[in-house]
């Protein structure tokens, strides 16, 4: 038996804007949401909301923090947390909402919180990323982020 659905306010149903789309039922159902903190996915909500058709985004972290309540930690941490689920990519000053149809690896290029809170860059060689243990393993060991 089908369950037929009907709006509360037909009036009101969302059409497709033509700047950028509906939130991608793929973060729920592939379970992008659980790997994200609560400033991560309010993050992820505003960069959907204010994005282009190519889901960029040139707003600052001052403005940021500011519609959104946050600190600069936890704006940076919570940008951090969507760079490393593969929902995000940064480069100052601009953000992108990615596309959930490409595969999350492999990144040229992506950011880290090290220990200290100093940003460190693990650079991905000949095309092919990292394995995260191994990753930690050299960190653990003491290698520097630059021989990565």
């Amino acid at each position: 038996m089908k369950i037929r659905k009907n709006p509360i306010y037909p009036e009101r149903v969302r059409k497709v804007p033509p700047q950028f789309s509906w939130v991608d039922h793929r973060l729920v159902r592939d379970g992008h949401i659980e790997s994200l903190s609560h400033a991560a996915a309010a993050l992820y909500l505003f960069l959907l909301t204010v994005a282009d058709h190519q889901g960029l985004s040139y707003y600052g972290d001052a403005s940021i923090e500011k519609r959104l309540s946050m600190d600069d930690y936890t704006l940076q941490t919570a940008r951090e947390n969507l760079i490393r689920t593969g929902l995000i990519a940064w480069k100052k000053p601009i953000y992108q909402v990615l596309d959930m149809d490409v595969p999350r690896l492999p990144m040229t290029e992506f950011r880290i919180n090290a220990a200290t809170s100093s940003e460190s860059e693990v650079r991905v060689k000949n095309g092919q990323p990292k394995h995260i243990g191994e990753i930690i393993k050299r960190m653990v060991g003491g290698v520097s982020y630059g021989e990565l």
